[in-house]
């Protein structure tokens, strides 16, 4: 049975690359995942995809600014906590 059977095949691509990244999955597993992104021809560099922040440890200034953005535009936030991203927002621009 293919692992792609019946199944979205960005999905199960994606679920094999957060298998490389999590620690509680075995070795084996993860060589199993690393075949399958492999006979897929999926182009995949372990050291980079996933992350939250940079190289020296600071968060990703992209990913800062989408969370505020975020919370601008979600209606169950409060007045408060939008004026707060707001102003984190304007300061990162």
């Amino acid at each position: 049975m293919s692992d792609f059977e019946n199944k979205n095949p960005n999905n199960v691509l994606g679920g094999h690359k957060a298998t490389l990244h999590n620690p509680n999955v075995s070795e084996e597993a993860k060589e199993h995942s690393k075949k399958v992104l492999e006979n897929a021809g999926e182009a995949y560099d372990e050291s980079s995809s996933g992350k939250t922040t940079t190289d020296d440890g600071e968060k990703n200034p992209g990913n800062v600014a989408g969370g505020y953005k975020a919370t601008l535009n979600n209606p169950n936030v409060s007045d408060e906590a939008k004026e707060h991203a707001k102003k984190k927002l304007d300061g990162l621009e």
